[in-house]
C-alpha cells in the first residue's frame, strides 16, 4: 500500500511517500519540503529514493 504523509504548517508543507510492506516495514519512496509559502523567497526541496535532491 502506498501512503502519502503530509505535515502542513502556516507557511510550510513537509511530505513523505511510503510503500508500506507490513505494519512496521516500509520503503521511503520520496520526501520533500515546501517552505515560505506565500512569500517572495519560497523554496521547494524534493528527493526521490535513490535520486539526487531537486
Amino acid at each position: 500500500m502506498i501512503i502519502l504523509v503530509l505535515n502542513c504548517g502556516s507557511s510550510s508543507l513537509k511530505y513523505q511517500l511510503l510503500d508500506m510492506k507490513g505494519d512496521e516495514v516500509y520503503d521511503l519512496m520520496a520526501k520533500g519540503l515546501v517552505e515560505r509559502i506565500g512569500m517572495d523567497v519560497g523554496c521547494i526541496k524534493h528527493q526521490a529514493s535513490g535520486m539526487e535532491k531537486f
